[in-house]
């Protein structure tokens, strides 16, 4: 298995769109990452959470590749977190990934004794900003 992750997607409506579902099932298809298991939180605009699994909405029961492989590995504790960094009115997706482009990766050094022990996920708005600055340094002459 390939290094795994937790992510937390947030969207700026009270529900998750089709279109959202349909963007997150088309990574799941590309193979790059396989989904484990995911949950949709909601904080509605009385400030109230709920959650639930992807099938649970009608509106998204047509859009194939959502969900995860039936584990569950996310639960309410998980879903109270999310809620946390919710504004009312607004949504997210907690999803468990496996980073299947990285199996071969984590095979390699477990066969020589090694292991992926620990990893950051790094927002790539950080990585941008960090770019300008190192450009901005570079055209000053610093």
């Amino acid at each position: 298995m390939g290094p795994a992750e937790l992510l937390v997607l947030t969207f700026p409506q009270e529900t998750i769109t089709v279109e959202a579902a349909t963007a997150l099932a088309k990574l799941r298809t590309a193979g790059d990452i396989r989904v484990i298991d995911s949950l949709v939180v909601t904080r509605h605009a009385d400030g109230e959470a709920t959650y639930g699994e992807f099938a649970d909405f009608e509106h998204l029961r047509g859009v194939v590749g959502i969900g995860g492989q039936g584990l569950p590995l996310i639960g309410p504790e998980d879903a109270q977190e999310a809620a946390e960094l919710l504004r009312p009115g607004t949504v997210a997706v907690i999803v468990l990934i496996e980073h299947v482009w990285a199996e071969d990766a984590a095979r390699a050094l477990y066969d020589v004794g090694g292991r992926i022990a620990s990893g950051v996920r790094i927002p790539p708005e950080n990585i941008e900003e960090a770019a300008r600055a190192a450009e901005a340094r570079g055209a000053s002459g610093e």
